[in-house]
């Protein structure tokens, strides 16, 4: 298993769709090894597939795929399934736009090759143990409630019109609520290493203040000075 602080962590069930024999073996051998269960596919419609039966803990997905590409499958996956099942998306390419086209498709991580085997097996680690893994779509505080699926988020039954970045931001601060998440945590949940130079995040937290908060009586986005931010429920 893996181990964290010296104590030992659950095993996953993670599903590897990568057409790459000689990677997809040795990422085999490696999850194996620490006590994970490992199942494969080598291309995207038989990935898919598997991933819609099975519901895995962890997909590690290609972005480069016979028969359907690994954009194509996530966004199958997330239009699909019944239930959130994390993405780990694994990739030659590291251009910013790859990157971002695999999280819009619903990406959860992104993994450039070549990789340290010992990086993705903590990443499949932390992807597995966060509470939204194998969760239903819908997540409910208070009066807000969030369809990860439809993309869509209303409060006290009303639409709230966000465009992707302050959704994805409204959605990282739910599924941490009642926590709280730093400045830089945000940062590196939604940009990774290709953040913007300027500040990111000061335009799309006003947009999301502007939805969520500015026709309602009570604010439910919080910034807790020094630390970061967070949602406080209103009912």
């Amino acid at each position: 298993m893996l181990r964290a602080s010296g104590c030992r962590l659950p095993g996953v069930r993670v599903l590897i769709i990568e057409d790459n024999l000689a990677l997809r073996h040795n990422m085999a051998v490696a999850f194996e090894a620490e006590g994970h269960v490992a199942d494969f596919a080598a291309d995207g419609p038989g990935g898919l597939q598997l991933a819609l039966q099975t519901c895995p803990d962890v997909v590690v997905l290609d972005l480069g795929l016979p028969g359907m590409d690994g954009v194509r499958v996530c966004e199958q996956l997330r239009a699909r399934a019944d239930r959130h099942v994390p993405v780990l998306m694994l990739t030659a390419r590291d251009a910013l736009k790859d990157k971002l086209d695999g999280f819009a498709a619903g990406a959860d991580d992104y993994l450039t090759k070549p990789f340290a085997e010992a990086e993705l097996l903590a990443r499949c680690q932390a992807l597995s143990v966060r509470h939204r893994a194998g969760t239903r779509h819908r997540l409910q505080i208070g009066s807000l409630c969030i369809d990860r699926r439809l993309g869509i988020a209303t409060r006290q039954e009303q639409a709230l019109n966000l465009h992707q970045t302050p959704f994805r931001i409204l959605l990282e601060l739910a599924e941490a609520w009642p926590g709280t998440l730093t400045r830089s945590q945000l940062i590196a949940r939604l940009w990774g290493d290709a953040a913007p130079d300027s500040d990111p995040l000061r335009t799309h937290l006003y947009l999301l203040r502007q939805a969520l908060d500015k026709p309602f009586a009570t604010p439910m986005l919080e910034t807790v000075h020094g630390v970061g931010f967070r949602l406080v429920a209103d009912q």
